[in-house]
């Protein structure tokens, strides 16, 4: 039987340098585009990848778009299908854009293009009203807007904090009743819940067992947000620590002196 498994990278195969633990050899695994490396691999990440590497299929299941997913430089080659954009985009084995999925997409964010533009606006209108650096901005990629996504230039997490019950929250209980926020350390993205990695794992899933028969998956992935996707799979993983750990099984004991 076929073995695959659908991971997250970011916070799950590598993080960057300060979420980094201290006192490891690191490894650069992704790169800005001037060239700097920006997120690093532990040796325990790297031995986790060669375990799987050996006996299963490793299909990413991603946030980052193309452009970022090109920078990411992993020890092996992914020779099957990829999940970018949170599930906007899938890659077919020889790199292309997956056609049927793509032509979705394109329907279903046409639809959801509206209220991206309405909350990047009443973000951005509320932030000059009170004078908070803070913008949003519409994140596309292949032609398609996929989500709106608010950082902080300072990463002041209360900040962020208070826009989302100000703004985010109140517009989501009404007029974006069909998206969702997504919330992990200075990222505050949200999408159109037609946007989602399960839906592109179980499309994805669908096509492997056309072309293999009965298949054995396993999901990766740290935030709540890979939660419906992990759950698709027959096992699931989460990284000791993560936002999901966290949600699932609660803040790890401390151990005895």
């Amino acid at each position: 039987m076929k073995t695959f498994l659908f991971t997250d990278l970011d916070d799950t195969l590598f993080q960057t340098l300060a979420k980094c633990p201290p006192g490891q050899e690191l490894v650069a695994a992704a790169f800005l585009a001037d060239g700097r490396a920006n997120s690093f691999s532990t040796p325990g990440q790297r031995a986790l990848l060669e375990l799987f590497a050996a006996q299963s299929t490793i299909i990413p299941t991603t946030a980052r778009d193309l452009a970022s997913f090109q920078r990411v430089a992993l020890p092996i080659r992914f020779t099957s299908y990829s999940i970018l954009n949170f599930g906007g985009l899938v890659l077919r084995p020889d790199g292309g854009l997956d056609a049927d999925w793509f032509s979705l997409m394109q329907a279903d964010m046409a639809e959801a293009k509206a209220g991206l533009v309405d909350i990047t606006g009443r973000l951005d209108a509320y932030c000059t009203q009170k004078g908070l650096p803070n913008r949003a901005r519409i994140i596309s990629d292949a032609g398609i807007a996929f989500f709106a996504l608010l950082k902080d230039p300072e990463k002041n997490l209360s900040r962020l904090n208070a826009l989302e019950q100000a703004v985010i929250q109140p517009w989501l209980g009404g007029e974006g009743k069909d998206f969702v926020l997504h919330t992990n350390g200075n990222n505050h993205a949200i999408l159109p819940k037609s946007l989602d990695k399960s839906r592109a794992v179980a499309y994805v899933s669908d096509l492997l067992r056309a072309e293999h028969g009965e298949i054995l998956t396993f999901g990766m992935g740290d935030s709540r947000s890979d939660g419906p996707f992990l759950a698709l799979c027959d096992y699931a993983i989460t990284p000791h620590h993560s936002q999901l750990s966290k949600l699932c099984f609660g803040e790890p004991a401390r151990s005895a002196p």
